[in-house]
């Protein structure tokens, strides 16, 4: 008789849990092209490894007394299992090669293959942040041409580029806020944020020491321009925004919020999260903005996910820049210390000077993401001044598109208010009683998709968030929109089905709320039955 093995499959029987879709269930799990993989722990053993090793000599180590007590406890794999293994993970993993990504608010677009060999050029894939300033004096100019780009697209006064992510650019930008009202003794206290804005943006203020207070929406869906004229005060030192916000719509008063802000003594942070539909279409320095990060991965096409790489660079109003973090591109001429706008910046600065710089210090180690810097770059000058207006027109288009292709069968709770900007938002508005947004993104993955972002922004009821981006193709587009057409009816119909999607995944749905409260961090042998070998006893295998 066969012993099972450590997930208590045994040869002869169907894998427990596994998406047979049509047709009957596999002896190995398999369906066809899609592979069964088991964890690594269930693939080898700990006794053996995938090298041959002679023992090492009875010499001392180098190690101080830190030497290993116990075996470490990992399986050993030879080289075909390792590559095997995550080769066929990889395969049950989606990603923007794969197919359209319709996550709102994330702006998961292609990232174009130059961008990467450009990046991995040799002077930028080797340049260390200890190398003497001297030896990396272009990937300072790159740094400092990025920064022009930046500033030339916002109309702003500088940048600070160390900032290694969104949320890390909204701290920046409240620090130098803070900064600039202890210079000139103002101990204000309170920052607004409307309901519309990211949700990084409470958390941000409050981790740098404010009081956080909310203003409201309108029915429209944009920010209640008396509610936060009447709420200003000596005490408000800020109003975080997100503009366009997060339900996919342009800030209309962003221009009269910034004056009524500043005619109050405070200044305006913009979330720059959705600076890619307005590029080269909108300055917000023109629109009164004091400080705002950009997300080089959403606007420029570098990396997306898995925790980094980011990059976060805030740029600074000219009331704001004296404040910005350490270090800066700078140069020296006649004694005199340029900042960031002056050309041909040939050195860092890590110094305060007295009526130039007030820094409130430093963000981070070094100077920011050097391959995020290369990659944006690449981007903005493949494309050009006129092809960055193209991505902000392409973009908008996209997701009016798919939001006047669906808004007969789904509720789109902003769309009689007129055109949305790069993100379409619906609501679970018109689903059968006892089905939920949940069950339609499940039934989206049976289709071949990632789903869109769910249950956000949360002024929408049951919200589905989509953003196409400019990189997605006509025919991409209707295909998505057939199939999401096609799980919607469904949803209005109540088809059970949907309740126990997806069904053709390589698992079947699964408790989140469990995995996300008490997820199973470690790996523990299960206990075989009695009289069976545990995994250990059977070789691995």
């Amino acid at each position: 008789m066969s012993a099972p093995n450590q997930s208590g499959w045994k040869p002869g029987t169907p894998v427990e849990d596994h998406n047979a879709m049509s047709g009957p269930d596999t002896v190995t799990g398999n369906r066809a092209l899609m592979l069964e993989e088991p964890l690594l722990f269930e693939i080898g053993h700990v006794e053996a490894t995938g090298v041959d090793l002679p023992e090492p000599s009875g010499a001392a180590t180098r190690l101080g007394g830190m030497d290993r007590a116990e075996a470490i406890g990992l399986p050993g794999l030879s080289e075909p299992e390792a590559v095997r293994h995550y080769t066929r993970l990889s395969r049950q993993n989606y990603g923007i090669d794969l197919g359209f990504f319709p996550l709102g608010s994330c702006t998961m677009k292609h990232n174009p293959r130059l961008n990467e060999k450009v990046a991995r050029m040799p002077g930028f894939a080797d340049v260390h942040p200890l190398q003497p300033v001297q030896t990396v004096r272009g990937a300072l100019e790159v740094i400092n041409e990025l920064a022009h780009w930046l500033i030339a697209l916002t109309g702003m006064h500088g940048v600070a580029m160390s900032p290694k992510a969104g949320a890390h650019g909204e701290l920046c930008g409240i620090l130098c806020i803070r900064a600039a009202l202890e210079a000139r003794g103002d101990a204000r206290k309170v920052v607004l944020v409307p309901e519309s804005a990211h949700g990084t943006n409470p958390a941000t203020a409050a981790f740098a020491g404010y009081e956080v207070e909310d203003i409201p929406a309108t029915p429209e869906g944009r920010v209640d321009l008396e509610a936060l004229k009447a709420r200003l005060g000596p005490d408000v030192a800020a109003v975080m925004i997100t503009n366009p916000n997060t339900c996919g719509l342009f800030e209309r008063d962003m221009k009269a919020i910034s004056d009524a802000v500043h005619a109050a003594g405070g200044f305006v942070y913009c979330d720059g999260a959705n600076f890619n539909a307005i590029v080269g279409k909108v300055r917000p320095g023109d629109l009164g903005v004091d400080a705002m990060h950009i997300n080089l991965h959403k606007t420029f096409s570098t990396p997306h996910g898995g925790g980094g790489p980011g990059s976060g660079p805030v740029v600074l109003s000219e009331a704001l820049s004296p404040f910005g973090p350490l270090p800066y591109t700078a140069r020296t001429k006649d004694g005199v210390v340029h900042l960031i706008e002056e050309e041909d910046a040939d050195s860092f600065s890590e110094e305060h000077f007295d009526g130039i710089m007030q820094s409130f210090g430093r963000m981070t180690a070094f100077h920011g993401q050097m391959g995020m810097f290369t990659r944006a770059l690449t981007y903005m000058l493949s494309h050009g001044a006129d092809g960055l207006k193209q991505v902000a027109e392409d973009a908008v288009l996209n997701a009016n598109y798919v939001l006047r292709s669906l808004d007969d069968v789904l509720d789109a709770p902003f769309g009689p208010s007129g055109p949305c900007m790069h993100e379409a938002l619906f609501s679970d508005a018109g689903f059968a009683e006892d089905i939920s947004t949940l069950d339609l993104a499940k039934g989206l993955i049976d289709e071949g998709y990632h789903p869109m972002t769910m249950y956000f922004p949360l002024v929408v009821h049951g919200a589905m968030l989509i953003e196409p981006t400019e990189t997605e193709s006509k025919a991409a587009l209707d295909q998505f929109i057939a199939a999401l057409r096609s799980v919607a009816e469904r949803a209005k119909a109540g088809d059970a089905t949907l309740k126990t999607a997806p069904h053709y995944a390589p698992r079947r749905r699964l408790d989140e709320t469990l995995a996300a409260r008490k997820p199973v961090l470690a790996y523990e042998e299960p206990v075989a039955p009695s009289g069976q070998p545990t995994m250990s006893e059977q070789g691995g295998r």
